[in-house]
């Protein structure tokens, strides 16, 4: 004779306990960590809140027998340079993201890196320092299609890099001229490193290559006359304070001798 056994049916307060309902609201919420190391969306989400990105979770790197690293950061959406960048990198591809600024020292750990990829970037302004510790060991800098405007030599920190400037809204002054001779600048791209603004607007200096218009005009000239006339105007000054000075000390002791000469004949008809 079979026995039918019929298990008691889970009630609804079971099915439906708080403690459940917690449980499937967290699995919904929270993010898998693989979609947390290689979705895109999450590079996005850090880039709106100013996060830095750790290197390590999201650039592809591969290795050379001798142990140094090419790292390719390429068309991450990016906003600041990664953190966490192996001092082994000799290769350093930031290109196709979001840069708009490079703080002081944004490499300064990387004294191996050989070439520095920042193109296709919204670079507007480079900081003093950005460069430092890479004077030694930089050949290859490419800063093209960007929205740099000035160059300013502190920024350069001393590097000697082969660097590629084009395709950038260049603003041609004082501190251009002097810091393009830092760079060696590649001889085919140099007509290409066009100059949209300069300090020599009347001139027709707009839309000519920089290597052209400063072989043709001095951009400091105008920045060492304003000099010259400031030092002359300080100069005129300091001597006019100097002599008026002189003719008040001078009148000052005409008037005390003469008071003194006063009262001596004042003394002397006293006397008689």
């Amino acid at each position: 004779m079979s026995h039918t056994v019929s298990l008691p049916k889970p009630s609804s307060s079971v099915v439906d306990s708080p403690q459940r309902r917690i449980l499937l609201l967290l699995l919904l919420i929270l993010p898998w960590p693989k979609l947390v190391m290689t979705s895109s969306a999450f590079t996005v989400a850090l880039r709106r809140r100013g996060d830095r990105v750790s290197a390590n979770n999201i650039c592809q790197c591969s290795e050379k027998p001798d142990g140094r690293l090419t790292v390719r950061c390429s068309g991450l959406r990016l906003a600041q340079v990664p953190v966490g960048l192996s001092n082994l990198t000799m290769r350093l591809f930031l290109d196709k993201n979001l840069l708009s600024s490079l703080p002081a020292d944004s490499f300064s750990d990387l004294l191996l890196l050989d070439e520095l990829d920042l193109s296709h970037n919204q670079l507007s302004s480079l900081e003093a320092g950005c460069f430092r510790g890479l004077a030694s060991s930089l050949r290859f800098l490419d800063l093209s299609s960007n929205r740099l405007s000035t160059l300013d030599p502190a920024a350069l920190g001393g590097l000697r890099a082969h660097t590629n400037l084009t395709h950038n809204p260049w603003h041609c002054d004082c501190r251009m001229q002097l810091s393009t001779p830092q760079l060696d600048l590649d001889p085919s791209s140099l007509s290409e490193v066009v100059c949209q603004t300069s300090d020599l607007p009347n001139l027709g200096a707009a839309g000519r290559p920089l290597v052209l218009l400063v072989e043709d005009w001095d951009l400091c000239l105008s920045v060492r006359r304003a000099t010259d006339v400031v030092m002359l105007v300080t100069m005129f000054l300091w001597f006019s304070a100097v002599i008026s000075y002189l003719v008040y000390y001078i009148r000052q002791n005409q008037e005390d001798a003469r008071r003194h000469m006063e009262y001596l004949k004042a003394l002397q008809g006293r006397q008689v």
